[in-house]
Formats: structure tokens, C-alpha cells, sequence
């Protein structure tokens, strides 16, 4: 296995540090479109969320949340964006789950939801029939 997640991880390959734990690392995207777009990764190589332990990820999302947090202090950006790729469709780039933490600015062009316009809203039958597809396999009481 070649991760360059992993590399980083190891100290194999050069990163900016911003923070890190007994579980998680946080460090700059090479590619900062906004400044201050960071990276969260799990120490332990998992490649998607669906195989994520829960412990992990509450680890993952603790630093999410001190590096947002950490961006507002020093960048007070008008917004930010916290986003989690899985698949080549999901536009998942490296093998290794991880969290991008981005500040945004106003009309910065980056993750435009719906390309083609908003959906119109789904009607509530349709909703409420996903849910309940989906609800079986949460795992809690409905």
C-alpha cells in the first residue's frame, strides 16, 4: 500500500502540521483555494467512511471542530464548509478517509452544490418512504 496519507503520517512525506492527537493529524491541503483549507486524517488507515470504528470517528470530528474553530479565530471567515468523500463518484481523491475543514469568502466559486440549479423539494411521501428504507439499518429505535 502506497498512501501518501499514511507517508505523511509516518513522516515520509512533508506536511504542515496544524494539529494533532493520539488518533488524528491535521494538516494543510497542498491546494489552498481559500487560505486555511486543512485536512483531518485518522492515524489508523481506513479508506472510507463505512469502515470507520465510532470511536475514530468522534476523533475526527473533535479536531474538525477545534481547526473550525481555529480558522474563525485567526481567518474569521464569512463561512466554512466541512466536507467527506467516499468513491471515485464521491469525488474521493486518496484511499484514506479524512475530513477537509475549508473556509470559504464570499463568491470564492469552490463546491457548488447544484450545478444544474436547487431541486425542486421532494414530496413528503417520497421523504418519508426513505426513511423508513433507511431506518432499519441505522442501527437505533425508530
Amino acid at each position: 500500500m502506497d498512501c501518501i496519507f499514511c507517508a505523511i503520517l509516518e513522516g515520509r512525506a512533508a506536511a504542515s502540521r496544524v494539529a494533532e492527537d493520539a488518533d488524528v493529524l491535521a494538516f494543510l491541503d497542498l491546494r489552498q483555494p481559500v487560505p486555511g483549507h486543512v485536512l483531518v486524517v485518522p492515524r489508523v488507515h481506513v479508506e472510507t467512511i463505512y469502515e470507520l470504528a465510532p470511536d475514530t470517528a468522534a476523533a475526527l470530528m473533535r479536531m474538525a471542530v477545534r481547526i473550525a474553530r481555529a480558522l474563525r479565530t485567526e481567518f474569521d471567515p464569512p463561512g466554512l464548509n466541512l466536507w467527506q468523500s467516499n468513491g471515485h463518484a464521491g469525488g474521493q481523491e486518496v484511499p484514506h478517509v479524512h475530513l477537509h475543514v475549508q473556509p470559504r469568502q464570499h463568491r470564492d466559486g469552490l463546491l457548488r452544490m447544484y450545478p444544474q440549479g436547487l431541486p425542486a423539494p421532494a414530496a413528503r411521501a417520497t421523504l418519508d418512504e426513505l426513511a423508513a428504507r433507511l431506518r432499519p439499518h441505522c442501527g437505533v429505535a425508530s
